[in-house]
């Protein structure tokens, strides 16, 4: 029974508590923060967003040579990747397909077409990069625009 009073009475394992939690939460948030900052040294897990540059930028309905650059981030070419031109409120017939040459640059043959009312539209570019890179298309990407003379 002494035994259990004079536990009951110690106060000192409640105050010793809170300061030992904080140096434990202060330990692991540095570890975390270690860890993290070596995770994203690691290229392998970085994924490059590309995007398109297409060449006229705006073109009237009708027939023409649409020449589309892929680019990285920093504006260099990508090659080896393949364009898709979809119609967005532009009609097109069909899906067009081309891939990049060297310095990133790929030709469509396009003819847009815009409704009877409509004055302009979009056709809409997707990227399917090379495969093996660290790039990836998940955003959306420059658009041709498309306006009635």
């Amino acid at each position: 029974m002494r035994r259990l009073e004079r536990f009951r009475e110690d106060e000192r394992a409640i105050e010793g508590l809170p300061v030992r939690l904080v140096i434990a939460l202060v330990v692991g948030v540095a570890s975390l923060s270690v860890m993290m900052s070596m995770l994203s040294g690691i290229s392998g897990l970085a994924v490059t967003e590309l995007d398109v540059r297409p060449a006229p930028e705006v073109v009237s309905p009708g027939n023409h040579t649409v020449e589309v650059t892929v680019v990285d981030p920093d504006g260099g070419g990508v090659a080896d990747a393949t364009v898709v031109a979809r119609g967005g409120s532009a009609r097109l017939d069909g899906v067009r397909t081309a891939t990049t040459d060297g310095n990133g640059t790929a030709e469509l043959e396009l003819s847009p077409e815009l409704g009877a009312n409509q004055r302009d539209g979009t056709v809409e570019f997707g990227v399917k990069p090379p495969a093996g890179s660290e790039y990836a298309d998940e955003r959306e990407n420059t658009a041709l625009l498309v306006v009635r003379d």
